[in-house]
């Protein structure tokens, strides 16, 4: 995260910058056995930008999603730029001048960035489509923003950053004036947050009205004018930033005080439950070596590209081994594949859970049995309703999955909620090693220490516990001892008490100082 200094403060509205562009009253939206939206509330200025806040399910996305005409409301009224609109369709809503940034990048991969920007709209020449006018002004737009990307290059060849970069440029190119941008920062790495920061800066100078979502509470003070804050789909408070204190935002979102940020319990170090040996998996996993011991917690650090996810694949057998040996309670185990780590007691919650962590198409009781179903069938193959049935009531309740029953699809769930579904599936299994890669990513800080206490309740019941994360602040709060990466190699250990994050993140540019130094 970018230290604070003077070019990262907000910047004050000019006179005539702060017109309501956006009035949302009295909104209210429901789903089956939901209420998502009850009596909301909403406000947007030009030349500002607004933070909307809540946790996990407090119904901010969808709220945003009624602003950009992907779902209809049941009640209330919406104004755009002062002309009153019923339902939108996200067509209508563009052409009002919203654009909506999702968390999940709706980017078609195999096209290039130009033919992203103009999707469905394309230039025509006299008998084809005017691909040179169509490059010409996509460059335009990037160089106007500075963003360093031909719009000839295949989309899927860039980095996460840079496809959110041609996202916002698409949204220029078809002037939208209200921009809607969900966890923006999710996947990038602190320079790629400065550079975002600067064009987000650029866009409200211009009189743009920009809509940020981020659990990510630290990064609000370098941008944000205002916020409005939800809970359980309803409205609590809106304000300028600068008016209310950190304490005061999360206590609105959660609608309590939180005590510990980053709650931590101290157990007595006992045997070594995880051992892994020369550990070789491609470019990104070079001779890893480490242990794991009861009643401790350890926490991989790294910059992004260090290898820390690669690490996580190959012990769990999702990417295939070139070498190395691997220890639970001290017997070697040979995991070539996922079921090989689940029948050896070696479980993760991986990075992108929507993608390989869930089912998002089915219910979370499908997804709570799938991988259980050696337990939950009878000796015929047919599944025992009575043990799926206990097997989903003990990880509701022991998680505090928040749901109104187990037949909703999972893809329905906050982040939150579908981060404890991904972990309650293993629980069941009494695993002996459980290991969280970016396990509170896109989550609530209320979540997000429900998922720390998680860790903790593990860690007493003498599972072994690692978790990568490239939040500093939360490896340095909940690991007991934390493992430094760089470059596919482990540069550094030390314990979380007696570390700093300057010496963590001198370990984390080991090979990249050494790299540069060769040069």
């Amino acid at each position: 995260m970018p230290e604070s200094c003077a070019t990262c403060q907000p910047v004050k509205e000019d006179d005539g910058m702060n017109e309501v562009i956006v009035s949302m009253k009295n909104i209210t939206k429901t789903f089956p056995g939901v209420k998502a939206l009850d009596s909301v509330n909403f406000e947007l200025r030009s030349g500002e930008v607004m933070a909307l806040l809540g946790e996990n399910g407090a119904g901010k996305s969808t709220l945003m999603k009624i602003l950009s005409g992907v779902y209809t409301r049941d009640g209330g009224t919406m104004e755009i730029f002062g002309k009153e609109y019923g339902d939108l369709t996200p067509k209508q809503a563009q052409q009002a001048g919203v654009a909506i940034i999702h968390q999940e990048l709706n980017m078609c991969r195999h096209l290039s960035v130009t033919e992203n920007m103009f999707l469905g709209r394309e230039l025509r020449g006299k008998f084809s489509l005017d691909n040179a006018k169509m490059e010409e002004e996509a460059k335009r737009i990037l160089d106007d923003l500075k963003i360093n990307i031909d719009p000839r290059q295949t989309v899927g060849d860039l980095p996460v950053s840079k496809q959110q970069m041609v996202e916002i440029a698409k949204a220029l190119s078809v002037n939208a004036k209200i921009l809607i941008m969900d966890e923006p920062t999710s996947a990038l790495t602190a320079r790629e947050i400065e550079d975002l920061f600067r064009i987000i800066r650029k866009l409200k100078a211009e009189g743009h009205g920009i809509v940020y979502i981020s659990h990510r509470l630290e990064e609000l003070a370098h941008i944000v004018d205002r916020v409005t804050i939800m809970r359980d789909g309803q409205y609590i408070t809106s304000g300028n930033f600068a008016d209310m204190t950190m304490d005061q935002i999360i206590a609105n979102m959660v609608g309590r005080e939180i005590k510990e940020k980053f709650p931590r319990v101290e157990c007595k170090k006992g045997k070594k439950v995880f051992e892994v040996k020369n550990l070789n998996a491609g470019k990104m996993v070079r001779d890893i070596n480490f242990s794991v011991y009861e009643g401790e917690i350890v926490g991989f650090a790294g910059l992004m590209g260090a290898g820390r996810t690669e690490t996580t694949r190959a012990i769990f057998g999702v990417d295939s081994k070139e070498s190395g040996e691997i220890y639970v309670d001290g017997k070697q185990v040979k995991i070539n594949c996922p079921m090989d780590a689940i029948k050896n007691g070696v479980v993760l919650a991986p990075e992108d859970r929507k993608k390989d962590g869930l089912c998002t198409k089915l219910s979370i009781r499908q997804n709570l049995s799938l991988p259980n179903l050696d337990w939950v069938c009878n000796k015929l193959g047919i599944i025992s309703s009575s043990k799926e049935e206990a097997l989903c009531e003990k990880a509701v309740q022991d998680l505090k999955i928040k749901t109104p029953n187990v037949e909703i699809d999972s893809g329905n769930l906050s982040g939150g909620n579908q981060q404890k579904v991904v972990v309650g599936k293993w629980l069941a299994r009494d695993s002996r090693v459980v290991i969280f890669d970016e396990p509170t990513r896109g989550i609530d800080v209320g979540a997000k220490v429900e998922i720390y206490n998680l860790m903790n309740q593990l860690k007493k019941q003498g599972i072994a516990v690692m978790f990568v994360s490239s939040e500093m602040p939360e490896v340095m709060g909940i690991a007991d001892r934390i493992i430094v990466m760089c470059d596919g190699r482990i540069t550094g250990e030390v314990m979380a008490k007696e570390t700093t994050q300057n010496e963590i993140l001198t370990m984390a540019t080991t090979f990249e100082n050494k790299k540069i130094g060769s040069n």
